[in-house]
């Protein structure tokens, strides 16, 4: 069984660093979009079982998908992640409060997230 995970992140760099971040984990599978709009798109054909985003992209930024997810039934329980360069404390409320279950800051270490992906995926 395929662990999707949906990467949603403008630069490509920074998605090719979360990507290699997480290729340890055998069983998944990584999809990546560079905008918000992308990821809207994949939600409906793909299973995910973890999105990672950020927040600063160019159409609906990562607050707007956060929210979104949630809102749907369809989606409501799938773990979020948030990896941003926003790191005070009220960007992190704000993340969590919408509904992100973990907030990185950029720059983190790799191992930070592949705890993260651990966590909810195993």
């Amino acid at each position: 069984m395929n662990n999707n995970i949906l990467i949603v992140e403008d630069s490509q760099t920074m998605r090719s660093f979360i990507s290699s971040a997480i290729e340890g984990c055998e069983s998944c599978e990584v999809y990546e979009s560079a905008t918000g709009f992308e990821a809207l798109k994949l939600l409906p054909q793909i299973n995910f079982k973890l999105i990672i985003t950020d927040i600063n992209m160019p159409d609906i930024n990562g607050l707007e998908l956060i929210s979104f997810v949630r809102k749907n039934q369809q989606y409501k329980n799938i773990p979020l992640v948030i990896i941003s360069t926003e790191g005070t404390e009220m960007d992190r409320q704000k993340g969590m409060a919408l509904g992100a279950n973990e907030y990185l800051v950029k720059p983190f270490k790799p191992e930070e997230l592949q705890k993260i992906v651990k966590k909810y995926i195993g």
